[in-house]
């Protein structure tokens, strides 16, 4: 079921949620929307499902306009963060629930109704656990029979809000791959909120970043973690440390570097701010790998298979932050103390106006020229 959404906007007393969002879903993707608390992710969820309306603009389902329509026509499967399931009833009940409520002309009959809760239950990985009640599963458990309960009606769309977020760190990891596999035999068009990245990164064929109740950036994994549209995004996606430079005909000159960084727009001027990632920065020991920033290591910490530097930038007493898979930790001379040049394999550079104006090195020129295969020396 393809989804179209056109100018919303939301508010509620002096808040606005929403603010003119346009959005479309392709039939059988899973779409997340990610963004912190208040970005209006949840009110655009709640308005697709017909529990909360908007005060202006269109919700088609296909070609069909919902959006004055009621939830329960909108024939939408909704899961719950905290389960919202029927303590009294047993697990086979609280999935066949919607269809037992169901208008008598519409509603199969019992048999149908227990073969359809138990081949949900299946479906969910939960066979054989149907008589039971939810205070006798787990967390994890009682999140699938939420979510058969809300694919036994056959619904045109699902939605989750925040669907793994009363559950532990290793159940949540567990439940995202199986969703996974799950949205993959069943292809039903899928949204979720989250405010966790790496679920988002993980799940979704496309991501819609949110902030303020618009949409900063839709895209790919790739697409918003390599190419992110504004400030907002590159910080909002991981860990970011942010280096004031001036641009000048394409090329970004930042305090105490052997040469400048370069940029596809030429028209950038002025005072800018680089962005980068600690995993996207090398310690190099090769006075010819350019372009550089001179630096002496501070610390060194080693987290499994990261080593964590800490180094200061000898122009200006900058400390940075530097993420580096184990095998480079042979570098000669790798210790606190040692001065080090540090190398840029890619950066985002924007106005410091911070306007969704962004500029990025060319692929080719960070070292991920097509074709090629990084040595253990690349990395």
């Amino acid at each position: 079921m393809e989804i179209v959404l056109g100018n919303l906007s939301k508010r509620f007393a002096g808040f606005q949620a929403l603010d003119g969002v346009d959005l479309s879903i392709a039939s059988g993707e899973l779409i997340a929307l990610l963004g912190p608390s208040g970005s209006g992710k949840t009110t655009l969820l709640r308005i697709m499902a017909g529990l909360e309306f908007a005060d202006q603009g269109e919700v088609l389902f296909g070609n069909e306009d919902m959006a004055t329509r009621p939830v329960r026509t909108r024939e939408v499967g909704f899961v719950f963060q905290h389960y919202a399931l029927f303590k009294h009833m047993t697990v086979r009940d609280n999935v066949s629930f919607g269809l037992r409520m169901r208008t008598r002309a519409r509603r199969p009959s019992k048999t149908d109704i227990r073969t359809r809760a138990d081949e949900l239950l299946d479906l969910v990985q939960l066979s054989g656990l149907g008589d039971r009640f939810p205070h006798q599963l787990s967390g994890g458990q009682r999140q699938r029979v939420a979510l058969a309960r809300a694919l036994a009606i056959d619904p045109r769309v699902l939605l989750l809000d925040e669907p793994f977020g009363a559950l532990d760190a290793r159940v949540r990891k567990d439940l995202r791959r199986w969703l996974r596999e799950l949205h993959r035999k069943i292809g039903t068009t899928t949204v979720f909120v989250t405010h966790d990245q790496e679920e988002a990164l993980e799940l979704a064929d496309r991501v819609v970043i949110m902030n303020k109740g618009r949409i900063e950036q839709a895209g790919s994994v790739d697409e918003v973690y390599e190419h992110p549209a504004t400030p907002f995004v590159f910080e909002f996606l991981g860990n970011t440390m942010i280096l004031p430079a001036r641009a000048e005909c394409g090329r970004v000159f930042v305090q105490g570097g052997t040469e400048p960084l370069r940029v596809k727009s030429a028209s950038l001027q002025g005072d800018v701010r680089v962005y980068v990632r600690p995993a996207d920065l090398r310690l190099v020991d090769d006075v010819a790998s350019t372009p550089n920033i001179p630096v002496v290591v501070h610390s060194v910490h080693r987290t499994g298979p990261l080593v964590r530097a800490e180094v200061c930038v000898l122009a200006d007493g900058t400390m940075l932050t530097v993420e580096l898979p184990h095998l480079h930790h042979d570098t000669a001379h790798f210790q606190p103390g040692s001065q080090l040049r540090l190398r840029f394999l890619q950066y985002s550079v924007f106005p410091v106006s911070s306007e969704p104006v962004r500029t990025q090195e060319p692929i080719d020129a960070i070292g991920y020229a097509a074709g090629r295969v990084r040595s253990r020396a690349d990395v």
